[in-house]
């Protein structure tokens, strides 16, 4: 199916969600009202929540709480990216001026932090512990993440392998919590929650893996950010990394004093050595064997359109030009 077909599947919970994230931003205080409505409702893919929807309706859940944890899943997702934009001093995002750049980054971080704490309040509400154990793990796992990012910027001797285990802490971490929780709140035995969890880390590191493609492949109006962003943030991500260790003398010099420097002086050259050294299909395959291992994941769920949604996404994660 495709993805509207996919969101149809549960657009009365999506709308519904998209009704308790509005009344769950309410406050007295104004600026927060402001900036956070800015930021829900500035075009984004709501993609981690339709996973807590889709994974909740495979196992057959007939309450609400999954509206609840889609939405503190929202929420979380909204405060990283409002930190991220901070600690990244970026201007644009989904094709917006970012919050900070709007608002400030005082108000960015401290709207952040409302953010996440609603999202607590919200936990406490659902009432299960379990519930309470994956998603304070998961923040916990994703500020881990972000501090070890921080730790790569501008470092050239970055591995794989040791960026694999950021963009999993970072971003896959809350792919995982949301698929996972769908498992959860049915009751499900332990194996099947560990098997959502899997396919969500899997589906979440691919996700991430083509986010790194784009951004050395498309125009900034389709993205939705500016072209070469980690670039100007000496982010070395995979790319990057694989075109250092596979460019000649000259490439890997260039590619080294792009990441320390930061910024877009090199921005032409690294490009040439990416496309020469074939790093963006390398990225690309790399990706699709994730979203194949969030497909093989799935094979012990029933088979309903709601699986057959979470297999699409798979397929769509990495397929796909924004």
């Amino acid at each position: 199916m495709d993805q509207l077909a996919i969101r149809g599947l549960v657009e009365a919970d999506m709308q519904a969600v998209d009704r308790e994230i509005r009344s769950r931003l309410q406050s007295d205080v104004a600026l927060i009202n402001q900036l956070g409505h800015y930021i829900i409702n500035n075009g984004g893919k709501r993609l981690r929540p339709l996973t807590v929807l889709l994974s909740s309706k495979a196992f057959g859940f007939g309450g609400e709480a999954h509206i609840q944890l889609a939405t503190i899943i929202e929420f979380i997702h909204t405060a990283t990216l409002l930190h991220d934009d901070v600690v990244d001093d970026s201007d644009m995002r989904r094709g917006q001026s970012t919050a900070n750049a709007v608002w400030g980054n005082e108000a960015s971080v401290l709207v952040g932090d409302f953010l996440y704490s609603r999202a607590f309040e919200m936990m406490v509400e659902v009432g299960r512990m379990e519930v309470m154990d994956i998603l304070s793990h998961t923040t916990n796992t994703i500020a881990e993440g972000e501090v070890m990012q921080l730790m790569n910027c501008h470092n050239p001797d970055t591995s794989e392998e040791n960026y694999i285990a950021v963009i999993r802490s970072k971003t896959a971490k809350l792919f995982e919590a949301a698929t996972q929780l769908g498992a959860v709140i049915t009751d499900q035995d332990k194996s099947i929650c560990s098997t959502m969890a899997d396919y969500g880390m899997h589906l979440g590191t691919a996700f991430q893996l083509i986010d790194d493609c784009l951004d050395y492949t498309q125009d900034s109006q389709t993205l939705g950010k500016n072209v070469g962003d980690d670039l100007a943030e000496g982010k070395p991500t995979l790319p990057l990394i694989h075109a250092l260790r596979h460019g000649d003398g000259e490439q890997r010099q260039l590619i080294r004093q792009a990441i320390e420097e930061g910024g877009l002086a090199h921005i032409d050259g690294v490009l040439t050595a990416i496309e020469s050294t074939g790093s963006i299909a390398y990225t690309a395959r790399r990706a699709e064997e994730q979203a194949e291992l969030a497909k093989q994941a799935l094979a012990a769920i029933p088979d309903s359109p709601y699986k057959q949604a979470l297999l699409d996404l798979a397929y769509f994660s990495v397929h796909r030009d924004h």
